[in-house]
């Protein structure tokens, strides 16, 4: 989820990262043979340093120094940056990350919605790396890469021992170039199998509306960026020319983006005030986010379609719309991506992105690695006919009857 502020920006994505260092603890019992002097010497905001004893870590930087082979090869910047990469990834928390100030330019063009790659946002789902959806239109989608597919490996690398970031490295190069996803699919058994992918520029879509027959409007959402709002108000004023009484959402493939995005759309909905997501710290204290009540389409009979690859903010405006309105979400179990990362920009061009807190609908379902389950559940053929779209046609019974 991408909370939007001055300086500080959340995403299911991946950035950069910084390190502080001990100094009273360790440094006397174990000193560095070539640090000369320690930056950063105590914790940021903490004055409670004899909590930590960094006398290992200490131990083993000068045994680097004083026995390490190729002593012409140590890239102490380096040394340090895996460190806090190592510190980070103990919590266990595939969404808290530490990067390295290069990894800057690649959140910087995901947040503007256009960059280089395949065209698939990527997660982990229980420990192990996962499309949550491809994107329309894509490389990745005219691959036939599915959401939920099971990424084991990456150009023959295995992928069990990545981090988010590491995996998003390595799919992304060159456009023109191809990668070779070793892909596991539930629905192939227990075989994995190669998808082979040309890497483009990519351009994320945003919305598109279509027109159906007995008043149905759809509206799919495709992407939660800064520019989400004005486009969703468009395909509104689309709706309202079109003589049609009746909308389908379409959340399926959504992997979320800003959660101001999410609030905008649903006040679109709900009446000023209404909640739209609850975020619970560590403490047990609350925040809430609250709709701004425009309610243009507050007696619009709507359903909203979600799948596996409907994630984050997604995730957020369905169970928003559901708690709130009895509005009923159709397809599939969303993906259950309900944590909050917070992005801190810090020295050397280099950020942490670390998880604060976790989503709550307004009716105080977690979200996180559950998702949401959907009011009618739509199964797919294994060999689903060409041209068909299940969801939909389930969306349009419904409304038929409302």
């Amino acid at each position: 989820m991408l909370k939007k502020g001055i300086a500080v920006l959340i995403s299911l994505l991946v950035l950069g990262g910084t390190f502080f260092v001990g100094y009273s603890v360790g440094l006397e019992s174990a000193q560095p043979i070539s640090v000369i002097e320690v930056i950063g010497k105590n914790p940021q905001g903490s004055a409670d340093t004899k909590a930590v004893d960094f006398s290992l870590f200490w131990d083993v930087w000068s045994r680097i120094e004083e026995k390490y082979v190729d002593q012409s090869k140590i890239n102490r910047e380096k040394l340090v940056f895996g460190a806090i990469s190592g510190m980070v990834r103990a919590l266990g928390d595939p969404y808290t990350e530490f990067f390295p100030p290069q990894e800057t330019k690649q959140f910087q063009e995901d947040i503007k919605g256009a960059f280089g790659g395949i065209g698939a946002e990527i997660g982990i789902r229980k420990g192990v790396l996962t499309i949550i959806s491809p994107l329309k239109d894509s490389p990745a989608e005219r691959a036939g890469l599915h959401a939920g597919d099971k990424v084991l490996g990456i150009d023959g690398v295995g992928t069990a021992d990545l981090s988010l970031n590491e995996a998003v490295g390595k799919i992304r190069g060159e456009v023109g170039t191809k990668v070779v996803l070793t892909v596991l699919r539930d629905e192939k058994g227990d075989k994995p199998f190669d998808v082979t992918v040309i890497r483009d520029i990519i351009k994320i879509p945003i919305v598109r509306t279509e027109k159906k027959q007995d008043g149905v409007f759809v509206i799919h959402l495709y992407h939660f960026t800064e520019n989400s709002g004005v486009e969703f108000r468009n395909a509104i004023q689309e709706f309202a020319a079109s003589g049609s009484q009746k909308l389908v959402l379409d959340l399926r493939n959504n992997p979320g983006g800003y959660l101001d995005m999410a609030v905008e759309i649903a006040s679109w909905f709900l009446g000023p005030g209404d909640i739209v997501a609850r975020e619970k710290f560590a403490d047990g204290t609350e925040e809430l986010y609250r709709s701004r009540g425009y309610r243009i389409l507050d007696r619009v009979p709507t359903i909203i379609l979600v799948n596996e690859g409907s994630a984050s903010a997604s995730e957020i405006l369905a169970g928003a719309l559901r708690d709130n309105k009895a509005m009923k979400l159709v397809g599939r179990t969303t993906f259950g991506k309900g944590s909050v990362q917070e992005l801190i920009n810090l020295e050397q061009n280099s950020s942490v992105k670390i998880t604060i807190a976790k989503w709550l609908t307004p009716n105080g379902t977690e979200i996180n690695e559950v998702g949401l389950t959907p009011d009618v559940l739509v199964e797919i053929p294994t060999e689903p006919e060409e041209g068909k779209d299940y969801d939909l046609e389930a969306a349009i019974e419904i409304l038929k009857k409302m």
